[in-house]
Order: C-alpha cells, then structure tokens, then sequence
C-alpha cells in the first residue's frame, strides 16, 4: 500500500485523515509540533487506535529537520495542514502567521524538491484566498445570507484577493504549491476548504465555529455572535474531507498543479443563528447569544461550488449537517474531561 506523511498531523484534521488513511492499510506518518491545544490528545488517540502510524516532533519553520523527516520517510503523498488557522490571531501576530503558513510551506514544497520529487503534494488551503468578495452582490434569506448571483456558490474562476494576514499567507502558500507544478514538475494539488467540522475538533471562539457553538452549548458556556448572525457558510464533515484526500491521490496524475474548492456545497449551508436553534432543539435548552462588532475580514455568506471537484474527482460530501452535528454533539457528551479547560 501507499505510505503518506501528515504535517500538522495531530491536529484535528491531521488526526481523522491519518485514521482514515491507516484504516485504509496506508503506511501513515504525522508531523506536528504539538503547539495547539488539543494535539496532545489526538495524538495519544490516533497512537492507541493506529500503533502502526508513526510521529516526528518537528516544526514545519525548522527546515533542516523538516527535511530530513522528508528524505527519510520518502513518502508516496504528502498531505500538507499544518498552519496558523485562526483570521484574528493572524492580525496579532502577523509575523508569526507568516512563519508558519508562508515560510513553512515554502520549507514544505523545498523538502519535497529537494528529497522526495515523486511525492505528490497535496495541501490544505483556504476559501480565504477569494477575499472579501464586494464585488459580489449578497441578500438575506429567512435562514441567513446568500449569493444573488451565484445560487451554486463560488467557482475557483473567482478573481484571488486576498485578505487579511491569514488570507495573504494561506495564498502564499496556495500559489507556491500550484507554481512548484509547473515550473519544477512536482505532482501537486490545493484544496481550498470550506468550513471543516467534526470530531476530536478543540473548536474556540476564534476558529472551529460549529464545534464552538457545540462545545459552548454543551457546557452552559457563553456564546457570542460577532455581526448580526445571518452569516452563512458551507460546512464539511472531516468523513468527507479524508474521503476527498483520498480522491485527490486516485486522481493525482490528472490534477496536478491545480486548486479545487472543497466544502460542503449548497447542500449543506449553515449560519450562525440556524445553528445555535439546532443546539436548543437537540440540546433541549435556551442559548441567549451575546452579540459583538463584527470582525475583519467576515464574510457575510460563503458558499463553495464543489462541481469541479464531483467531476474530476468522484467525489461528493455524503455527510448531511444535521447528522455530523448530532456525531459532533455525541463525541463531546462522551469526552467531556477533554474540556476542564474551559473551567480554570
């Protein structure tokens, strides 16, 4: 079978791609630092399930070490997630930001280059890279904001504009693995995610809303909406987003240098408000949201069109919302202990 190495592998969707892959008789490495909270956890879980899948403790900013874990495992496919993934932390630290998600792939696409030039590169970007899109004309509907104009959601034709520190060096990152393609003839590909959720997620207010709102609801801790909380997403179970990884491998030859908008689809759409009314509903409670500025660089609606990757890829999210938030709900009822932070 294939071999793959993960970096940012013990993240939560490090973790449920390296299960998936494992699961599948893939020879799975992962590479993580272990920085974000929660990774700790993932990794001793996916080490008790999988014992076979092996961890290199490296930072992808190290490039030396980065390298030699590369020329070491040799692997088939290199799935590339380790970032800095939270817009408002990129405002606070830019550089940071930039470190991680600009230098480190660079660092990423270099081993590869370098050591491993059959591997096939596949990475996690971001619909971030489209901007703010104002150009693009937004109304309300009863259960949040919609495109007028793109009832299929946004296509990667849309103009790329990036926004914010995290949109600049998610981009960086997003053009480096496409030009590597074509100009050193490595096999790559970008996926431009939508809104992934799932479990083992460690969701916070800055990042990882669906499972923040879970998490939060959950607990009886306070959940604040920042705007007016019509804000509209497509959301992706993490099932489907390691079923579209896969994919991505059975179909390398055909898509390199190339980027797909992966997401949930207009299928599968969810805003802020219908969210927290799902949580009442399953949850059997009362959620009064406090309600903030809204925060640079929100989107007030953003919807993938996933038909270029159902076509070239065979693939289509098989997960419907209401199901992979009810499995989201289970897993935190279940692993409560995983969340005593939240009380200190």
């Amino acid at each position: 079978m294939p071999s793959i190495l993960i970096t940012g592998g013990a993240g939560f969707i490090g973790v449920n791609a390296a299960h998936h892959f494992a699961e599948r008789g893939w020879d799975v490495a992962i590479l993580d630092n272990l920085s974000r909270r929660g990774t700790d956890s993932n990794l001793a879980w996916i080490q008790e399930r999988c014992p076979a899948v092996r961890f290199h403790r490296v930072d992808i900013r190290d490039d030396q070490a980065l390298a030699a874990v590369v020329r070491d495992e040799r692997p088939d496919m290199l799935l590339h997630l380790a970032a800095q993934v939270a817009v408002t932390t990129s405002y606070t630290d830019p550089r940071e930001d930039f470190g991680i998600n600009a230098l480190g792939s660079f660092n990423v696409m270099e081993a590869v280059r370098l050591e491993a030039p059959e591997t096939f590169v596949l990475y996690a970007s971001t619909n971030k890279v489209y901007g703010g899109m104002e150009e693009v004309p937004v109304e309300r509907g009863d259960h949040g904001y919609r495109f007028s104009a793109l009832p299929l959601g946004v296509p990667e034709s849309q103009p790329l504009d990036f926004h914010s520190p995290y949109g600049c060096s998610k981009g960086v990152a997003d053009q480096y693995t496409i030009d590597y393609a074509r100009i050193y003839d490595l096999h790559t590909c970008s996926f431009r995610q939508s809104c992934i959720y799932g479990i083992r997620q460690f969701g916070i207010e800055d990042q990882g809303w669906v499972a923040w709102f879970s998490i939060a609801a959950l607990l009886g801790k306070p959940i604040t909406l920042y705007g007016d909380g019509w804000q509209t997403r497509d959301v992706l179970n993490v099932a489907d987003l390691a079923r579209a990884y896969e994919a991505a491998w059975e179909h390398r030859a055909s898509i390199s240098g190339q980027a797909f908008n992966i997401g949930g689809g207009p299928a599968n759409t969810l805003c802020l408000r219908d969210l927290l009314g799902f949580l009442e509903e399953e949850l059997a409670i009362t959620i009064e949201p406090r309600f903030g500025a809204s925060r640079p660089g929100d989107q007030p609606v953003f919807v993938c069109d996933i038909r270029r990757a159902q076509e070239r890829l065979g693939w289509s999210p098989e997960i419907g919302v209401e199901r992979g938030v009810r499995d989201l709900i289970g897993w935190v009822r279940e692993n409560r202990h995983l969340f005593d932070f939240l009380s200190a």
